[in-house]
């Protein structure tokens, strides 16, 4: 299929609509990772008030005062690349655009699904424009389209693909809202999947801050802000659940990305959550990601995985 005649909505009205086929395929969320999509560092920087009332997160580090440096920035960057490189998975980039400073945030304005992408909506109007570049990316790489949000605010960590055709789908009514969220899951239920809805408090800010596969089998889940009919559900789904501490979780910790064969990539200062993945016997990629974190976002958000191999 060429670009010309991509379609901008490969989803089928009714359901049915084909999985993709070809290099960029994700079958599972956690199974082997072979491709990812980041997003370009030299234009990152930290946007402070135009971001503080789209994030706790970023108030809290207004409130204690922490200082960006870029080149600290850059080499923690690259600490997390490297760590993908070493675990085998590809890189691919999104384009410079120093108009798009948090495209950096490659999960916010987009996920994959295993019928293709689904480009999102953000919430802050300065990065609305963020979507225009994974568009793009998506159309010169032959990667269909799934479908577009419309209804509203919808950021792609609020899409959480526990295991092939089961969904946690998260809403804040903030960075991502209930009608948007329904409008995304409605288009999975007509696909057959299973969808779990978790409402959260916008302090929170996505789903995937406090529940994160691991493996097929497992989880990482702050138990401290996880509602308990979500955990209730995760268990009746077989999920084992390694626990993260409510400071660690608000610190991000809990934001981790599954690389596949039980191998995660987390952050060093997640050390609780580290010591318990290590001695449930997971291998931990733990690079310093400081300045990213501090600016609101996790290591899960800094990447959008592209291809996955079947858990």
């Amino acid at each position: 299929m060429t670009n010309a005649t991509m379609p901008l909505r490969a989803r089928r009205e009714e359901g049915g609509t084909p999985k993709m086929t070809g290099r960029f395929q994700i079958k599972s969320e956690t199974g082997i990772l072979k491709d990812v999509l980041l997003g370009p560092a030299e234009s990152f920087r930290w946007m402070g008030l135009e971001n503080a009332q789209w994030s706790s997160l970023v108030r809290d580090t207004m409130r204690k005062g922490y200082k960006f440096d870029k080149q600290v920035a850059m080499r923690q960057h690259r600490e997390m690349v490297d760590a993908y490189n070493q675990a085998g998975v590809t890189t691919h980039f999104l384009p410079l655009d120093m108009t798009n400073p948090y495209q950096v945030y490659a999960r916010d304005s987009s996920f994959m699904s295993p019928y293709g992408a689904v480009v999102c909506q953000l919430a802050n109007p300065r990065r609305r424009g963020e979507y225009a570049a994974v568009l793009r990316f998506y159309l010169e790489n032959n990667i269909p389209i799934y479908d577009m949000i419309s209804a509203g605010n919808f950021e792609g960590g609020d899409f959480n693909i526990i295991r092939d055709g089961l969904a946690l789908v998260g809403y804040t009514d903030h960075r991502s809202e209930e009608v948007a969220a329904r409008q995304a899951a409605d288009w999975f239920a007509k696909e057959g999947w299973e969808i779990k809805y978790a409402p959260i408090d916008q302090f929170y800010v996505h789903i995937d801050l406090m529940v994160c596969m691991l493996n097929e089998h497992c989880a990482a889940v702050c138990l401290e802000t996880t509602e308990d009919d979500v955990i209730a559900w995760l268990k009746s789904k077989k999920i084992e659940i390694i626990p993260a501490t409510f400071k660690e979780t608000m610190a991000l910790g809990c934001n981790v990305v599954t690389l596949g064969g039980d191998r995660v990539l987390s952050t060093e200062s997640a050390k609780d959550l580290n010591a318990k993945m290590r001695a449930a016997g997971f291998t931990v990629y733990d690079p310093d990601m400081t300045m990213f974190l501090q600016a609101g976002g996790g290591v899960h958000c800094m990447c959008q995985p592209l291809t996955r191999e079947a858990a």
